[in-house]
């Protein structure tokens, strides 16, 4: 290194060297790639361009396609329904996401602690993630409805303690039909939440537990100073990814409440397939997805900037 560093023109040569074409070493990489880069052009690459082409004109799915600039895209500032979907968006953001990371932080550090069966426990919470969304979502509807085994059963209570008790309506009520997809989502996705974070406080150095119970710290003061900054990577990579996923949330409302009653549950995404598919208005739900991504890319880009603030890496 030290004769490269004094010889600019060797070491150039060898750059050259290291990175030039080897058709006859690589060509065989190239052809395991070939069906991945293929898949991604076609159905990713090209869906992309042609979703953006879409979303400039109107086209019913079938037929010609007349162009109209961005006027779908200036038509959604006129949309009362997308301003209510944009609404209940961004309430599933506010509400999921720090319910999810601190109810699967809390999980972690219990079984963080050494009790017997935590393998068992572990397994139990994460069932969910690997359980098929339909079906847990069909269950909750049977639960959560005014006639199910949920309602009978506060009904049962208030017999017993000589008071009239009865479970809300969550999926037919304006105002609970959204907790009842937060619900949905938090038991479908806190097992994911449990897990990555298990891994994380797993990694933490016992050592830095030590001096600090030397030096008097408290069981929360260790929790604040030590384990929090030290998992806050993987806090910072948790929230990004169910942040993405909360923006992106439609099979949950979709199965579970669809989109209603009177639109109250209505997501975004749920908002671009009844656009497209149930209206046949390929063109708006285009400029609503092309909309959702910039926001999504624009949010994700402000949060990288900002994480610097709080997210401690080991390296640094």
């Amino acid at each position: 290194m030290e004769a490269m560093s004094r010889n600019p023109a060797h070491a150039s040569l060898r750059l050259r060297r290291l990175f030039r074409w080897r058709p006859h070493q690589q060509w065989e990489a190239y052809l395991f790639i070939l069906p991945s880069v293929l898949g991604f052009s076609v159905f990713v690459f090209a869906a992309l361009i042609a979703s953006l082409g879409i979303s400039l004109t109107d086209w019913g799915l079938v037929g010609p396609k007349a162009f109209v600039g961005l006027d779908n895209y200036r038509s959604l500032l006129r949309d009362p329904v997308f301003a209510l979907a944009l609404g209940n968006t961004a309430f599933y953001v506010v509400t999921i996401v720090p319910l999810q990371l601190i109810l699967g932080l809390l999980l972690a550090l219990a079984l963080n602690q050494g009790l017997r069966g935590r393998e068992t426990f572990r397994m139990i919470y994460f069932l969910p993630v690997v359980t098929t969304l339909v079906a847990g979502a069909i269950v909750f509807r049977l639960l959560l409805g005014s006639n199910g085994p949920l309602a009978d059963a506060v009904s049962a209570v208030g017999r017993l303690i000589g008071q009239p008790l009865s479970l809300p309506d969550l999926l037919g009520s304006t105002r609970y039909s959204k907790w009842a997809v937060v619900l949905l989502t938090l038991w479908k996705n806190t097992g994911f939440t449990l897990v990555v974070y298990l891994a994380a406080l797993q990694g933490v150095p016992q050592e830095l537990y030590d001096a600090a119970h030397v030096d008097g710290a408290t069981s929360w003061q260790r929790l604040r100073h030590v384990t929090v900054p030290l998992i806050s990577p993987t806090t910072f990579f948790l929230f990004i990814l169910q942040t993405i996923g909360a923006f992106q949330l439609f099979a949950e409302p979709f199965v579970l409440t669809r989109g209603g009653p009177a639109q109250s549950s209505l997501s975004i995404v749920q908002h671009i397939y009844d656009s497209a598919f149930r209206f046949a208005l390929m063109g708006k739900a285009s400029a609503i997805a092309w909309f959702l991504f910039f926001f999504i890319f624009g949010f994700t880009l402000l949060q990288n900037y900002f994480q610097r603030r709080w997210v401690h890496y080991e390296t640094e």
